[in-house]
C-alpha cells in the first residue's frame, strides 16, 4: 500500500505552486514579494528583541513567504465542494464573516490549518467569500445571476474524483497529491473571456462590482494573495517607489509599538482586457477590475475581552471620521484612529495584564536550570524570571478591514448601500459544516503553552 502525503505537505504544494502562477498573472505581485522581503530583513536586522521573540514560537523562517488567498464563490455547492477541496489540505473553516456589514453583499469564513503544529509547518490560508444573492434588489438580475452560476462547474472531473478518493482512502498518495494540487490549481486560475453578455455584465457592475466578478467569469478565480510583513507602514509608504500605487490608507488598528489584530493594505486593482459573448455569438472586447495585490501585518490575537475593546474603538474613529474611498480625507481618519487607540494598552505586560491577548509561555534558560517549583502558579513563574511570554500571532480576518480592501480595489465610485444582514446558520447549511470558533483554538494553544511549563517544572522537581 502507498504511503499518504501529509495534508500541510500538500497544503505546502498548492500555496507555492499559486504563488508561481499569480507571479506570472500579475507580474507587481512579484515586485510586491521583493519590497517585502526587503522590508523584513531590514526590520529584523535592527530589532533583535522581535527576532528572538519570532525565533521563540518557530515563526521566523515563514514571515516573508507566508500568505493567505481570497476567492469569491457564487453558489452554496461551490462553496461546499471547495470545503471538502481544502481539507484534503488540512484547511478547516474558522469564523464567519458578515461582509454585508461594511456594504459588500458576500459572507465568509477563513479555510486554514488549526492548531500550533500545522501553523508552523505552513500556515496558508484561505478567506473564502459566498455571493449574498438574496441582498440583489432586482429580483429579474438575481434570478439571471443564478441561472448563470448554476450552470456552471468550477472544478475539473478530476478535482472532485481525486477529493472522493482522498475521502474514501484518507488521503493521497504522491502522484495523487501532485495530481490534487495541478487539478485544483485550475479553479483559482485567470479567464480572460466572460460567460455573459456585454448588456447582463453592465448590470450586474451597475448592482455591485463584485456581484459582477462573481457572475461574469467561468471560475471564481484567485483576486489577491498576500505575503506578511514586519513593518506594514514602511511598504506602504515604499509602494510607489516601485512604480505600485498603494491605497489610501491602511486597514485594521493604528501603528503602534505592539501589533494587534491584522493590519492590510493593497495596490490598486488592475483593469485587465476582457471578452464579452455578444448576442450574435460574437466576441467584444472590455475590460475588468478585480485582481489586485494585498499585503498584511499580523499582531497578536485578542481574548473576547481585546476584540469587544478593539471593536469598540474602531466604531468610535468611524463615527468621527468615515474613510473615503477615494482616500481624500486618509489624514483625518489615521489621526482619529491613533487618538482613539490610545485606550488600548500598548505593552505586552500591560496586554497580558488586562486580559486582552492570547500568549504562548515557555521556560527561560533560569527557569530550565531552576530549583523544585512546588504549587507555583504561572503568574509567580513569570514574576520570578522563570517563564518568558510571547505574544500569539492572529491567523484570521477583520470584517470591517476585509470590506475595506474590497471596496477600494472595486472602484472610487462603489456603491455601498446593503444593510448589514448576518445569517450564520444559513452560511453554515450551505457550507455542510459549523465553522470553527477562533478563540477556542488561541486559548487552546495558549492552555497547552501553561501546562507544558508547569509540566516541565514538575519534571524538575521529581528529579530532584
Amino acid at each position: 500500500m502507498r504511503q499518504h502525503v501529509e495534508a500541510s505537505e500538500i497544503r505546502a504544494a498548492f500555496s507555492a505552486a499559486m504563488s508561481a502562477m499569480y507571479r506570472t498573472e500579475v507580474p507587481a505581485y512579484g515586485t510586491l514579494m521583493e519590497l517585502v522581503a526587503d522590508v523584513n530583513a531590514k526590520v529584523l536586522a535592527g530589532d533583535p528583541a522581535l527576532r528572538d521573540s519570532l525565533d521563540a514560537t518557530n515563526s521566523l523562517d515563514r514571515i516573508s513567504e507566508e500568505r493567505h488567498g481570497a476567492i469569491r464563490l457564487g453558489t452554496p455547492a461551490e462553496l461546499a465542494m471547495m470545503r471538502r477541496v481544502f481539507a484534503v489540505m488540512g484547511m478547516f473553516p474558522v469564523g464567519y464573516y458578515d461582509l454585508s456589514e461594511a456594504g459588500v453583499p458576500v459572507h465568509s469564513t477563513a479555510f486554514r490549518p488549526v492548531g500550533e503544529d500545522a501553523l508552523s509547518i505552513n500556515p496558508f490560508r484561505v478567506f473564502t467569500s459566498l455571493l449574498r444573492l438574496d441582498l440583489i434588489a432586482d429580483e429579474a438580475l438575481r434570478a439571471e445571476a443564478e441561472v448563470v452560476l448554476n450552470k456552471r462547474q468550477i472544478f475539473t472531473d478530476e478535482a472532485i474524483a481525486l477529493v472522493e478518493k482522498a475521502e474514501k482512502n484518507g488521503g493521497l498518495d504522491k502522484a495523487d497529491a501532485d495530481r490534487f494540487v495541478a487539478e485544483v490549481l485550475e479553479t483559482f486560475r485567470w479567464h480572460d473571456q466572460a460567460s455573459v453578455s456585454p448588456d447582463m455584465y453592465h448590470r450586474l457592475h451597475d448592482a455591485h462590482r463584485l456581484i459582477a466578478d462573481v457572475v461574469s467569469f467561468k471560475g471564481p478565480h484567485i483576486n489577491h494573495l498576500t505575503p506578511r510583513t514586519l513593518d506594514i507602514d514602511a511598504v506602504q509608504d515604499l509602494m510607489p517607489s516601485r512604480e505600485i500605487s498603494p491605497k489610501a490608507i491602511v486597514e485594521g488598528p493604528p501603528t503602534r509599538a505592539c501589533p494587534i489584530l491584522l493590519r492590510q493594505t493593497s495596490f490598486k486593482a488592475l483593469e485587465e482586457p476582457v471578452s464579452f459573448r455578444a448576442e450574435n455569438g460574437s466576441w467584444k472586447s472590455g475590460s475588468h477590475t478585480a485582481r489586485f495585490g494585498e499585503i498584511e501585518q499580523r499582531g497578536i490575537a485578542l481574548t473576547p475581552k481585546g476584540r469587544a475593546l478593539y471593536d469598540q474603538l474602531l466604531t468610535e474613529t468611524r463615527g468621527k471620521v468615515r474613510p473615503a474611498a477615494d482616500g481624500s480625507n486618509a489624514d483625518a481618519y489615521v489621526s482619529a484612529l491613533g487618538e482613539t487607540f490610545k485606550q488600548f494598552p500598548d505593552d505586552w505586560a500591560g496586554i497580558r495584564a488586562a486580559g486582552l491577548g492570547y500568549f504562548t509561555y515557555s521556560l527561560t534558560q533560569a527557569g530550565e536550570k531552576a530549583a523544585p517549583q512546588a504549587d507555583q502558579s504561572i503568574e509567580a513563574l513569570v514574576a520570578d524570571g522563570l517563564v518568558r511570554f510571547d505574544p500569539i500571532t492572529y491567523e484570521d480576518f477583520l470584517p470591517v478591514s476585509a470590506a475595506g480592501i474590497f471596496q477600494s480595489n472595486l472602484g472610487d465610485d462603489a456603491a455601498q448601500e446593503f444593510q448589514a444582514s448576518p445569517n450564520q446558520m444559513r452560511f453554515e447549511a450551505d457550507l455542510g459544516a459549523s465553522v470553527l470558533n477562533e478563540f477556542d483554538h488561541y486559548a487552546a494553544i495558549e492552555q497547552a503553552s501553561i501546562n507544558s511549563c508547569l509540566a516541565a517544572l514538575g519534571k524538575l522537581q521529581a528529579a530532584e
